[in-house]
């Protein structure tokens, strides 16, 4: 961080607006089922149809780095994920990212793939979501930060109908995306599209991915906090 002039240019160096902090288990992704603590940020420029976070579009609590990780370090936990909302929409989320890791955890981004993803800390394991056609914001994906992803990243695909299925198909070859990242996530939107159809088309395909469930929603029934 530069050099900071004022009290108010403080306020706005050093802090994030924060929906909540808390503990549980991974819900989805490479660490699904693991005890993890998420830092959820405030604000997201995007409005999916099935948004499950629209509680953290607004409000929130303006918290300071120090206090953050503060907080994080009092679960002891081995794995943090930082999600939203869309994390990025918040530039001070890149310095964060990067105490996280210093301290030692095995750090996770969730972002929609529409931010910019060059400057995330290269420890941190980004989960990008490409936002499908039924997602209704599919303009906003910048496929350039496919560019910036390694094998250490996850690419994530919600899928709400035979359309997404499709469109993300073609996006995998279209990208080379499979052996580009550590694994290709689908997920079917909550009941949208039934689980096990999803399984079906992937199976008939044999596609190169990893189907997952939302582990939290089943167990504690997308209730915030979990």
């Amino acid at each position: 961080m530069g050099a900071i002039a004022t009290a108010d240019s403080v306020v706005t160096a050093e802090t994030l607006r924060i929906t909540e902090i808390f503990y549980s288990l991974q819900g989805e992704a490479r660490t699904v089922g693991l005890p993890t603590v998420f830092v959820r940020l405030t604000g997201c420029p995007l409005r999916c149809l099935y948004c499950d976070t629209e509680y953290a579009f607004h409000g929130g609590e303006l918290m300071t780095l120090e206090n953050i990780a503060s907080q994080v370090a009092q679960y002891k936990p081995a794995f943090v994920t930082v999600t939203g909302g869309e994390p990025l929409a918040q530039p001070n989320c890149l310095p964060l990212l990067s105490m996280l890791c210093d301290q030692g955890y095995e750090v996770s981004l969730e972002t929609s793939g529409a931010m910019p993803v060059a400057d995330v800390d290269p420890r941190v394991v980004k989960v990008l979501d490409l936002k499908t056609p039924a997602s209704g914001e599919v303009a906003r994906n910048d496929y350039g930060n496919i560019n910036h992803l390694t094998a250490n990243d996850q690419l994530k695909f919600v899928i709400c109908d035979r359309g997404d299925y499709e469109w993300a198909r073609f996006k995998i070859d279209e990208y080379a995306l499979a052996p580009t990242v550590s694994d290709v996530l689908f997920s079917p939107s909550h009941e949208q599209l039934a689980p096990r159809e999803l399984a079906e088309w992937i199976l008939a395909d044999n596609l190169p991915v990893r189907m997952q469930l939302q582990l939290h929603k089943y167990l504690w029934d997308d209730a915030p906090g979990h």
